[in-house]
């Protein structure tokens, strides 16, 4: 036992007298990260203050006056507050329910594509959209949507579903899934990659279906990759983008489409009442970090203690 535990000691203690010998290499490469993640993510942490303050331009937030937990009350208690939440939780949830499973049936099915240039070809064509820009991809739906466009044009109709609060949802998150399911699919194809042909062999010889090898086979070697994504997913349901929710947003769908995002960007930069839209948005990273902790304990303990 101890024979086999000291190469591997050797080996660290030869690794550690590297990096005693060379730390000024490692602090070289690392200095330019760690400064860039202190300055744009912690330093900026200092400015939370002024969701406790009446925030004013002039006297800055050292010379504002205090108000504890005014802001977030007003919040809580403002005739908005039910509608914002349930708009920013529909259009969050209901995108990472239907959003979830269509890049991981997109893996499967290119795994069972068994010609190289073919599945490339096919990866092209669904990482595509992934580069296509948010602002460009909503002037496409509006384009496409409008009464004059190509869709009501093949459908005989002339009606504007961008100004449909009801229809707003569904274009939102349909367009999402086929933007970002092929690029997400990435992690499920590099998984599959890897499943032993030993395997799909015994499979073959045991006569199993092929649904019969995607449940046995592939699934549990997706299911770690599956846990890890839906997690983190969850911890990201209330932080939905603003800009796409924004550029799809008219006066007419406003009441499906205004969200805790879209609210803060109107009341900090529209309005300028900063310190109350700082408090909404602190809110709603408080709220984030609590459902991805809440996920986790759930997930972990139906996954046999396997979390994040």
């Amino acid at each position: 036992m101890k024979q086999s535990l000291l190469p591997d000691a050797q080996t660290r203690h030869k690794k550690l007298v590297y990096i005693k010998n060379n730390w000024q290499l490692y602090v070289f490469f690392s200095l330019p990260a760690v400064l860039l993640t202190l300055i744009f993510k912690y330093v900026p942490m200092g400015g939370l203050a002024i969701a406790f303050e009446d925030y004013n331009n002039r006297l800055g937030i050292f010379g504002s006056d205090w108000i504890g937990l005014a802001n977030f009350q007003r919040f809580l208690s403002s005739t908005e507050f039910p509608r914002l939440m349930a708009n920013t939780l529909k259009l969050s949830v209901y995108g990472l329910l239907w959003g979830f499973f269509p890049p991981i049936i997109l893996a499967l099915l290119l795994a069972r594509v068994r010609r190289v240039g073919i599945r490339k070809k096919i990866q092209l064509l669904i990482y595509a959209p992934n580069f296509i820009s948010v602002i460009v991809l909503a002037g496409m739906i509006i384009a496409f949507l409008s009464p004059v466009g190509p869709i009501n044009a093949a459908l005989g109709t002339q009606s504007n579903l961008m100004t449909d609060p009801a229809a707003f949802r569904p274009i939102y998150i349909i367009s999402g899934i086929w933007q970002g399911a092929g690029w997400a699919s990435i992690i499920y194809t590099a998984a599959l990659s890897g499943v032993s042909g030993d395997l799909v062999d015994a499979c073959n010889i045991d006569g199993a279906s092929l649904l019969q090898q995607i449940w046995n086979v592939d699934i549990p070697t997706l299911k770690p990759i599956m846990v890890i994504q839906f997690i983190l997913s969850a911890g990201q349901i209330m932080n939905i983008g603003f800009e796409k929710a924004l550029a799809l947003q008219t006066d007419l769908n406003r009441a499906a489409s205004e969200i805790i995002p879209t609210y803060v960007y109107r009341l900090g930069l529209e309005i300028g009442d900063y310190g109350y839209s700082t408090a909404v948005g602190l809110f709603n990273a408080v709220i984030n970090v609590v459902l991805l902790l809440a996920v986790n304990a759930i997930v972990s303990k139906l996954n046999d203690g396997e979390g994040l």
